[in-house]
């Protein structure tokens, strides 16, 4: 099965093109509004499914501050004064990786650079999946990240119906592609969010994925803290969705809590001391 494949496990569903980010250091295009036309993507590995179901409230979470179950924060109302942090109420939860040229193969199309020059020559599949997701990584080792929309000499992404260009990155600086802030994102640290809802930079603690494995070996557990590193397509209101790199950990986290159950968002809480910038 192949990582597009793969990837659409646990990921939101079809619905209406609410903004996504475009960024890169230093760039304008941060600065261009958010619309139903204005849906760009840069960083953002994000693959539609056929149908989102309803978030389910009243979800069991930890005792913010202990190991316990309980449901003290689950479904808490926005602001809601909890143990060891402020709730922000229940929120859609979904996940992302990151495609690579290596796991496509077939007919192959022009990746175009923001000036139109060719990047490389990749699959058709490829390119379909990094035109919604935002990056991806070539089978040579570079990473590319979205650049602009609108290239008259991009092929056109057939789920966005947009034109985009890309740009090739370092690797060494960028081996997962780049956020909304125009800076690498990680795995199983960033999350994509609504800017309008958790400002880009916020630490936030997830009960409900406090004590996720790391791998399918099981590792040192999860601590459950992330950063708001990204935004991206259809990522609107109160959703999360939670960058995990792999294909692999996509699937295993899916598992233990499903794409779209629905998770607590807290935010100021002592427990993620360790991202607080």
């Amino acid at each position: 099965m192949s990582v597009a494949a793969r990837s659409v496990l646990g990921l939101l569903g079809l619905g209406a093109a609410f903004g996504a980010g475009c960024s890169t250091a230093g760039s304008t295009w941060m600065a261009e509004p958010l619309t139903a036309k204005n849906t760009s993507l840069v960083g953002r590995n994000y693959t539609p499914e056929p149908e989102a179901p309803p978030v389910r409230h009243g979800v069991r979470s930890r005792t913010l501050g202990s190991g316990a179950p309980s449901e003290d924060a689950a479904g808490a109302p926005a602001n809601t004064p909890v143990a060891g942090g402020r709730s922000l109420g229940t929120f859609r939860n979904t996940y992302y990786d990151f495609p690579s040229e290596a796991d496509y193969e077939g007919p192959t199309v022009t990746l175009p650079n923001r000036s139109c020059g060719k990047i490389a020559e990749v699959p058709q599949a490829f390119f379909e999946a990094i035109c919604v997701q935002g990056s991806g990584t070539l089978r040579r080792g570079a990473t590319v990240s979205f650049a602009r929309r609108d290239c008259e000499c991009a092929p056109l992404c057939p789920r966005t119906g947009q034109k985009i260009c890309f740009d090739e990155l370092d690797a060494r600086e960028f081996p997962w592609g780049r956020g909304a802030t125009g800076k690498p994102i990680t795995p199983l640290l960033t999350v994509a969010v609504d800017p309008a809802v958790i400002p880009l930079g916020t630490p936030i603690y997830v009960p409900e994925l406090d004590g996720m494995p790391r791998d399918a070996t099981g590792g040192s557990p999860h601590d459950g803290c992330f950063i708001a590193q990204d935004r991206g397509h259809a990522v609107s209101g109160q959703h999360i969705d939670v960058f995990t790199g792999h294909p692999s950990i996509t699937a295993l986290w899916n598992r233990r809590v499903p794409s779209n159950a629905g998770v607590t968002v807290v935010l100021d809480s002592p427990r993620c001391a360790r991202v607080t910038p």
